[in-house]
């Protein structure tokens, strides 16, 4: 379970703050399907980065699974995301001179998981997202739908709890979309992986069971389908 309390981040900018997120009070279920919504501005990028460790609030606090990360240290912050939550970005992220499958089997390379694990994991997880066949393409070989499933195939490598997801469709067409969001569907169902989207996105929102309304950093409204 993630749980935030009174979540807070300012950016100072001149001579004035900007509260990107202000005091957001929020809990987030295991096996949940969350869009995170609201005009830009609104604070959704900062706040799953709050959520996931990669931006270090102002205030408040994130508890995971009754852990707090202010108790963490940067290197302690930096092993729990590796272990515990995927991030799939809008602009895939992806390192240009890897292949489909390096890329892939960097994070287990990073967990010092040996030779046979990661290609096991990795073959599994490129047959999960349709793209064995070009396993060993390097992304500027492949389409922006194909880099983004290239994308959650690597976010969940790690066999995370959570997977924290930035517009993930922003550059996608509706056919890659769909297909993504089915791939996407499929894992929260079948593995009870929980997803939190930020998104614009009327397809994504469609999907998700939970909506999530920003608006100036403020939670404005939290519906459950």
């Amino acid at each position: 379970m993630i749980e935030t309390k009174k979540l807070s981040r300012i950016y100072s900018q001149g001579k004035f703050d900007v509260k990107a997120v202000d005091e957001i009070s929020s809990t987030f279920k295991k096996g949940e399907f969350t869009s995170v919504v609201g005009p830009s501005g609104s604070g959704k990028t900062t706040f799953l980065n709050c959520v996931g460790g990669l931006d270090k609030p102002t205030g408040g606090e994130v508890i995971i699974d009754g852990e707090s990360l202010n108790k963490l240290s940067s290197t302690e912050i930096i092993q729990y995301r590796l272990k515990n939550i995927g991030f799939v970005f809008q602009a895939y992220n992806l390192i240009p001179v890897l292949s489909a499958r390096e890329n892939i089997e960097m994070i287990m390379l990073l967990q010092g998981a040996n030779d046979k694990i990661r290609r096991e994991r990795t073959d599994e997880l490129l047959n999960q997202v349709g793209l064995y066949d070009m396993r060993n393409r390097r992304p500027s070989e492949l389409s922006g739908g194909q880099q983004q499933r290239v994308a959650v195939a690597r976010a969940l490598a790690s066999k995370p709890k959570f997977i924290l997801a930035d517009e993930p469709t922003a550059n996608l067409d509706t056919s890659s979309t769909s297909n993504l969001l089915d791939i996407m569907n499929k894992l929260n169902e079948n593995e009870k992986i929980t997803f939190i989207f930020s998104t614009h996105d009327q397809r994504v929102i469609d999907r998700a069971r939970r909506v999530l309304t920003l608006e100036d950093g403020k939670i404005v409204s939290d519906k459950k389908k």
